[in-house]
């Protein structure tokens, strides 16, 4: 055999006896939502090859009841058996999956869990506030600029809110100074509020539950001095804010490309969001970025987001359609590579 051949025999060997890439799975069990991310390692850190989403209202009735619906498990189970489909077929080798409020709140959450365990395959971890905030910090952290030293992060859930309190480094590089999670989201507030054709005095009222919510925070960091001498950027990760943008850019179909990283004014945001309470349901849905299945929901949401505005009125908010799942990702991607060496 040439040396030429021998030495390609051997590069092939090598080629041949690698290991393959990992392939990342990264699940999210909300209040409201069901969502998956996978993806592929890259130079960048990940690249994402499939995605689901699906709204399946776990915690419907929580609130009232202290215990997940049979209902609302049913649904779940159902897009956790596509979820648990679609990591087989994309033969995923690394995952982690978790679970937030809902499972966290509900007496029957664990015995979910073990079910859907026994039905799917899925291991869940039921996480608490401060990792679910974490996770949502590292996710979209990048959208962070460094011209501000202060910024507040928020992530409105279907079934809490979790708000960041961040210093920005020269680099741009976020520092978490403290967190407060507050007990409720967009399910609860669409339950105890109504989700259908919502009065201005209704409006208000949602608007000052949240700001009554966040005094505590404020009294505890003083935002509002550092937001009036304009040190304080703000970001928003969350359903809520990526449907407000889709609705002010009047997008024909949701595009993430157009909605991640973008900004929205204040005022825009409270025009839409007072516009939309006006609204019914049914007019809600046809609009292609809310859809039937969060035409209850995004008044509800639109109310949460304009109480904290209110309270620190920034002036504008970045959006971010990205948080929990990506940061699930970049965790994994970093195990991973420091394994390797």
């Amino acid at each position: 055999m040439a040396a030429h051949d021998r030495q390609m025999s051997r590069q092939d060997r090598r080629r041949n006896s690698s290991p393959s890439p990992p392939i990342y799975a990264a699940l999210d069990l909300g209040t409201n939502n069901c969502r998956l991310l996978i993806a592929r390692p890259s130079r960048e850190g990940f690249r994402v090859i499939d995605s689901f989403s699906r709204i399946v209202r776990l915690g419907e009735g929580l609130s009232d009841t202290g215990d997940l619906d049979e209902d609302a498990m049913a649904r779940t189970l159902d897009a956790l058996k596509v979820c648990a489909e679609k990591m087989a077929r994309r033969g995923v080798t690394v995952t982690r999956s978790v679970a937030t409020e809902a499972c966290r709140r509900a007496r029957n959450g664990a015995e979910f869990l073990d079910r859907v365990r026994a039905e799917t395959g899925i291991r869940f971890e039921i996480i608490d506030s401060d990792e679910e905030a974490r996770l949502a910090l590292v996710g979209c952290s990048s959208l962070l600029h460094d011209s501000h030293p202060h910024a507040l992060v928020i992530d409105i859930g279907g079934g809490s809110t979790e708000l960041i309190w961040l210093t920005v480094s020269d680099t741009g590089a976020p520092a978490m100074q403290d967190f407060v999670s507050l007990p409720f989201g967009v399910v609860g507030f669409a339950e105890r509020f109504g989700g259908g054709r919502v009065s201005a005095d209704e409006y208000d009222t949602m608007v000052s539950h949240v700001v009554d919510g966040l005094v505590p925070f404020e009294d505890r960091h003083r935002i509002s001095i550092h937001v009036e001498s304009g040190q304080v950027q703000m970001l928003g990760t969350s359903g809520t804010v990526t449907t407000l943008a889709g609705i002010l850019f009047d997008l024909r179909r949701y595009n993430r490309r157009r909605v991640d990283g973008s900004y929205l004014d204040f005022d825009d945001i409270f025009g839409v969001s007072r516009r939309l309470a006006a609204m019914s349901c049914a007019e809600r849905a046809t609009h292609p970025c809310i859809g039937a299945e969060r035409a209850d929901l995004v008044v509800a949401g639109a109310a949460i987001l304009e109480g904290i505005c209110r309270l620190w009125p920034v002036g504008r908010l970045r959006v971010a359609d990205r948080g929990l799942r990506e940061g699930i990702l970049m965790g994994l991607v970093a195990t991973t590579r420091s394994a390797e060496h």
